[in-house]
């Protein structure tokens, strides 16, 4: 069962949150202000925190700074009355992982929240399962039962990453970016001879499939 940390000085918006998360099946504790946060984090482990980003004592950056700083990797959904776009890169820089504005949306929260669970469990466990095929992040490889299949890293990293994200759609810039790095005299046309190899490679596999969305990108879709 996921532990969520909600971290809101408002007592009825706390227990507001904390109500519609329960009854989504989540555990939850409740913090009013950052450094109580940080008491309740030394006391227990949790999986996410949503926090309020105008709090006394220590706000929301800071809370989230002080978290980063001390290698907490769980993940911060931070929610807050601003909404310039100054506000919202703040939070970003300090290492904030999604970021909702006010009046919350309950269904748009808890899909937000669901979203960070899923892709914190596939960093933390180092591995993605589709069906009968694992993908291996240590040792940069595919298996699929007798078979496996070690991969080029570039070419795992680029699996790893869409088989992430299944049905978003990344630019080839952005996969260059992350990939080969902001740096990379690589050009585009490099992630495109990748994704040609890896559908060769794996064009057997049921399980999953790398598409190209004309004029944007690729996305990969799960069947398993």
């Amino acid at each position: 069962m996921f532990h969520i940390l909600v971290v809101e000085d408002d007592k009825n918006t706390n227990k507001l949150m904390g109500a519609i998360l329960r009854a989504e099946g989540y555990t939850v504790t409740a913090a009013f202000d950052g450094r109580e946060a940080l008491d309740r984090l030394d006391e227990r482990q949790f999986d996410l925190i949503v926090a309020d980003v105008m709090m006394p004592n220590l706000d929301g950056y800071q809370l989230t700074e002080t978290l980063r700083a001390a290698n907490y990797t769980l993940p911060i959904l931070m929610v807050t009355a601003k909404e310039l776009p100054e506000d919202k890169h703040r939070g970003f820089l300090v290492g904030t992982d999604d970021y909702m504005t006010k009046p919350v949306d309950k269904k748009e929260m808890l899909l937000r929240i669901a979203a960070l669970l899923r892709r914190s469990r596939i960093v933390n466990e180092r591995q993605i399962t589709i069906g009968s095929v694992v993908l291996g992040y240590d040792s940069l490889t595919v298996k699929r039962e007798n078979e496996s299949h070690a991969l080029p890293p570039k070419e795992f990293y680029l699996l790893y990453k869409l088989l992430a994200y299944p049905g978003q759609v990344f630019t080839r810039l952005q996969l260059l970016d992350e990939i080969w790095g902001l740096d990379t005299e690589s050009g585009e046309s490099t992630v495109t001879v990748h994704i040609n190899r890896l559908r060769k490679r794996f064009e057997h596999f049921p399980e999953f499939e790398l598409q190209a969305v004309r004029g944007l990108g690729y996305r990969a879709v799960k069947n398993g």
